[in-house]
């Protein structure tokens, strides 16, 4: 029960004291992540942690948020199939098929979110605050340089870890009877959505003192309508995945 209250009450923290992560919180949080599921046993990511002022600085720059310069540590998950390229050539077997493949951005996506997952996870657990960073996304090719990554990866997301300065707030998910399917896909019906717009209009009101109240289908369009990164397709293919 202490695990799914844990998980229950999380909140993403956009605020930390000045306090870096020791080395053995560092350790702890990686090894924990480490132990997430992996597809295969492939193990298809790195971490980078990210702790140069100026480079931070320059990460801040492409996310144009101020807490990924401003917290405990910033780590950077890597969808990485470039140790599997190497292993290949090194034991003369033929992978880049596999690791240009579609398939492939679909595994090392997932096994670097669920790693993630337990990282954020194990940081609550210990009293630290946690917030992803996809805005990392906002430059791919730009973190690539930065980061120096090589073929066959790429930045999926941030992580910004530290000791909170504030409380955060939750913000309520899609009710259970939307996300949850029995047997089969059920049809949209908006009916179904229209309280929790409702909710989630009167929260924003409350938390903004009257500024926004935006309900959360219409926040979720007007993303979506935007078409954001839409280089993404472009960087990926030069980092060698998407060749079929």
């Amino acid at each position: 029960m202490e695990t799914i209250d844990l998980l229950m009450h999380h909140r993403s923290i956009r605020k930390f004291k000045e306090q870096p992560l020791t080395s053995e919180q560092v350790k702890t949080l990686v090894t924990a992540a480490q132990y997430a599921s992996t597809s295969s046993y492939v193990q298809s990511y790195s971490i980078i942690g990210v702790t140069d002022p100026d480079l931070k600085a320059a990460l801040r720059e492409v996310s144009g948020q101020t807490y990924v310069e401003h917290n405990g540590h910033l780590f950077v998950f890597v969808v990485d199939f470039n140790r599997h390229h190497h292993l290949g050539h090194h034991f003369e077997q033929p992978v880049d098929d596999y690791c240009g493949s579609t398939e492939s951005l679909l595994v090392g996506t997932v096994d670097a979110s669920l790693a993630a997952q337990n990282m954020a996870v194990a940081a609550e657990s210990i009293g630290l605050g946690i917030c992803y960073i996809g805005s990392l996304r906002n430059d791919m090719k730009r973190v690539s340089e930065l980061l120096k990554l090589p073929e066959y990866t790429y930045p999926l997301f941030g992580m910004v870890v530290g000791v909170p300065d504030q409380e955060g707030s939750q913000k309520e998910r899609l009710p259970f009877d939307v996300v949850y399917h029995e047997n089969e896909y059920q049809p949209f019906e908006y009916r179904h959505y229209e309280a929790y717009d409702n909710r989630v209009s009167r929260y924003y009101e409350e938390r903004t003192n009257g500024k926004r109240n935006d309900a959360w289908s219409a926040q979720v369009i007007q993303m979506l309508n935007g078409k954001p990164r839409l280089d993404v397709h472009d960087v990926l293919q030069f980092k060698g995945f998407l060749k079929q």
